[in-house]
């Protein structure tokens, strides 16, 4: 029988070569939470949630690699750095493995463990690699695999469970002519030139218990196990109990001549013999807690949660931070963009609404290539309580300083130059704190937020009845009751708000569908789901937006909607409905979104949206929704998940920013906002090389620009009107064949004639 199960079970070597995403994107992740580290080459290896930094011992240089360099932004378990083959071996909680090399630009991507399906998915993990002869031995949820780091190939599994079963391998270690394993069910051992290892037979159980970690410290052999105790183990059997630990033993590592334990709270070293030569139990300006930690060179690096890594020399205690430029977490929740900056927070709430548990995090900005982070506790320290749940932000548009974000809990948080300077709650302001049907307190539940014309916050107030809200550019308050609309008493939330410039305010609801207010009337309409009622294709809506023609687009957790005439909403006897939008799929009519959960919608410089789901990744869609411009997902592009919490723009420089669960990047879109003038029209790239299958982008154009190219002879080979601050120019002749080689004008005049331009455009064929 166990044959049998090495056959079905037998690895064959599948791998491809990772993209490189470099030139047109950028990450930004979070390294505060380090899984693992590793050493080698002068260069200390740190693994993050799911990215990697390296830091170069002799310049102290720091380097990235992430999704953006081809990592798959999986979450990371393991890692471990190869002198002998100048490779860094990446093991992930999937059991995906990932390999970089020194210099080179492409990461091997390593499937076969990942893909095997015999193998339960929660028995992949990669807990550990072991080096050994050119040999990786790796500790999984489900027995040791061999890799080979010089043919990159897999060898034997060894399934050395009873019977040759699954069984959990913490680690590995050789000694002296055997090799040994700490597993759920003991430490075993077997000869590690044996040709027959791959029968459990060859494994004898030299130790019972849950054994967690089994390093060698010269001729010594030191094991752990699930309770925290450190023990000996004798070449003859049985075992010395040589430290126990109050804490969890984290980490478990030799180098050298020292092995090193780490605990949640403390990181010490011994030599052979179990003599202690450092510790660091408490650092005075860190308050730490580590998942990982390594000596080298007679210096601690500790792998904290929310620090990085702390660099401590054995003799001083005085603590160096390890860190790259980054936000403070890789689960952000909701970020916004004005022109050079970002915003990004982190509360969470469920899909439902619902806050617990809930989120203490800070706040995080970015401007001019650098991140500025706000700690929570310098978020809540000027207010003395706490400021937990933030779930939304808006950069104000009339001072690019000024910033609020909502809580699902405490209320309005004012944020002015990069300061916390207000929160808005039940005691300064007309804001209410409210309870459930039980009378179980839910604070101040804040959600969705926007702008008027007028300069004025709208945002919403869920559980009572006055739940919209708006606070005047001087601060004043004035609340709209909405419960002759919308049953409050029932109505678990008040979701995203949208202003237009007649005057409406339109805003979501979880079980009602979507509202709007008609301010000079003081009236109200609702349209929820169904033909007849609305149209929606779900009550709960988590995403409006309004494009450059008054339009409405709504998401919701079952597909998307627009309402194409919002004046009409609040006409009387109107038979409002919203409209699907019909493309066709290889010649059939499909509903554009279909079923799809719509997290965000953003309108960009060229009236087209750019749609994030919840499971399918981000839709970039034409103006009018029938053609997908680009569809991005973590298979064909750095998103490091298909889960996408938020997106933002930044207008000017038409760079936009994907908040996803696992981390946030950005792509370099070309459309931006209509300029003043056309003093700053440029086109790129430029010249066109030989080669290029893109589309040259002609910035810098006002609204309503109209654009003609033609050759150098006055031929017309292309004409369009700008909706945003450029356009895209496919280099083709009217979209049906390729331009020739040559010089192209390019033929700008503003809407009302009184302003021109003239560019020029190489192409080289």
């Amino acid at each position: 029988m166990k044959y049998v199960v090495t056959t079905i079970l037998f690895f064959l070597t599948f791998y491809s070569n990772a993209q490189n995403f470099e030139n047109s994107w950028s990450g930004y992740f979070s390294y505060t939470s380090i899984k693992d580290i590793s050493q080698g080459n002068d260069r200390i290896y740190a693994a993050s949630e799911n990215a990697v930094f390296t830091y170069d011992l002799t310049t102290n240089e720091i380097e990235t690699i992430s999704t953006v360099n081809g990592l798959s932004g999986e979450l990371i378990s393991t890692i471990h750095y190869s002198e002998a083959h100048n490779l860094l071996v990446i093991g992930y909680e999937t059991g995906l493995i990932e390999i970089v090399q020194d210099g080179e630009e492409n990461i091997l991507t390593v499937v076969d463990i990942l893909d095997k399906q015999v193998i339960p998915p929660n028995q992949k993990m990669i807990n550990d690699f072991y080096e050994y002869n050119d040999l990786v031995y790796i500790s999984t949820g489900y027995g040791i695999s061999v890799y080979n780091l010089a043919t990159l190939e897999f060898g034997d599994s060894y399934f050395i469970g009873a019977g040759g079963s699954l069984i959990n391998i913490y680690q590995t270690t050789v000694m002296s002519q055997f090799i040994f394993a700490a597993t759920e069910n003991g430490v075993k051992k077997a000869l590690v030139n044996s040709e027959n290892l791959i029968d459990f037979q060859e494994w004898n159980t030299i130790q019972n218990g849950d054994f967690r970690g089994v390093q060698n410290l010269a001729s010594e052999l030191y094991i752990f196990n699930g309770s925290n105790n450190v023990f000996k183990l004798n070449p003859g059997g049985g075992v010395n109990n040589v430290a126990g630990f109050n804490n969890t033993i984290v980490d478990f590592q030799t180098n050298n001549t020292l092995l090193t334990v780490t605990t949640n709270k403390s990181i010490q070293t011994y030599s052979e013999g179990f003599q202690q030569e450092a510790s660091v139990t408490s650092l005075p300006e860190f308050d730490f807690q580590l998942q990982s930690g390594f000596a080298f060179n007679n210096i601690f690096y500790l792998g904290t949660t929310e620090n990085g890594i702390l660099a401590v020399p054995f003799d001083n205690g005085q603590a160096q931070q390890i860190l790259p430029d980054g936000p403070i977490s890789n689960q952000s929740f909701s970020i916004d963009a004005s022109p050079g900056q970002l915003w990004v927070n982190y509360g969470d709430i469920t899909v439902n609404f619902d806050p617990n548990p809930r989120t203490f995090k800070g706040v995080s900005n970015f401007r001019e290539g650098e991140w500025a982070n706000i700690s929570y506790e310098d978020l809540a320290a000027p207010f003395n309580t706490e400021v937990n749940d933030l779930v939304r932000v808006k950069i104000n548009p009339n001072n690019f300083e000024e910033v609020f974000m909502t809580s699902y809990e405490k209320g309005l948080l004012q944020i002015v130059d990069q300061q916390p300077i207000t929160l808005y709650n039940e005691t300064n302001s007309p804001l209410e704190i409210t309870s459930n049907s039980n009378g179980n307190i839910e604070g101040i539940r804040l959600f969705g937020m926007d702008y008027d014309n007028q300069g004025n916050l709208w945002f919403t107030q869920s559980r009572i009845a006055e739940g919209l809200i708006k606070r005047t550019p001087e601060g004043q308050f004035q609340r709209v009751d909405v419960s002759s609309i919308v049953t409050t008493d029932s109505e678990l939330a008040l979701t995203e708000v949208e202003t237009t410039n007649q005057g409406y305010i339109f805003f979501g609801t979880l079980q009602s569908g979507l509202v709007g207010y008609n301010i000079s009337q003081n009236k109200f309409n609702r349209i929820s789901e169904g033909v007849g009622n609305g149209n929606l294709p779900d009550v709960s809506i988590r995403a409006l937006a309004l494009d450059n023609q008054n339009r409405l687009w709504i998401g919701t957790s079952e597909g998307l909607r627009v309402l194409f005439n919002t004046g009409g909403f609040f006409e009387e006897d109107a038979d409002v409905e919203a409209q699907e939008i019909i493309i066709l799929e290889d010649g059939v009519p499909q509903e554009l979104l279909f079923e799809q959960s719509i997290a965000q919608i953003v309108v960009d410089g060229s009236n087209n949206k750019w749609i994030a789901t919840g499971n399918s990744g981000v839709f970039y869609v034409s103006s009018n929704g029938q053609e997908t411009l680009l569809r991005f997902t973590k298979d064909n592009s750095p998103l490091p998940s298909n889960n996408i919490q938020d997106i933002a723009i930044d207008e000017f420089s038409g760079v936009v920013y994907i908040a996803t669960n696992k981390g946030l990047v950005s792509y370099n879109g070309t459309a931006t906002a209509p300029r003043e003038n056309l003093d700053n029209v440029y086109a790129y790239p430029n010249p066109v090389r030989p080669g290029f299958n893109g589309n040259v982008t002609i910035d810098g154009l006002t609204a309503n620009a109209t654009v003609k190219i033609t050759d150098i002879e006055g031929n017309l080979v292309f004409e369009e009107t700008s909706e945003g601050g450029s356009i895209l120019w496919d280099t083709k002749a009217f979209g049906e064949y390729k331009v020739a080689s040559g010089v192209y004008l390019v033929l700008i005049s503003t809407e009302d004639a009184l302003e021109t331009k003239v560019a020029k455009i190489m192409v080289v064929r």
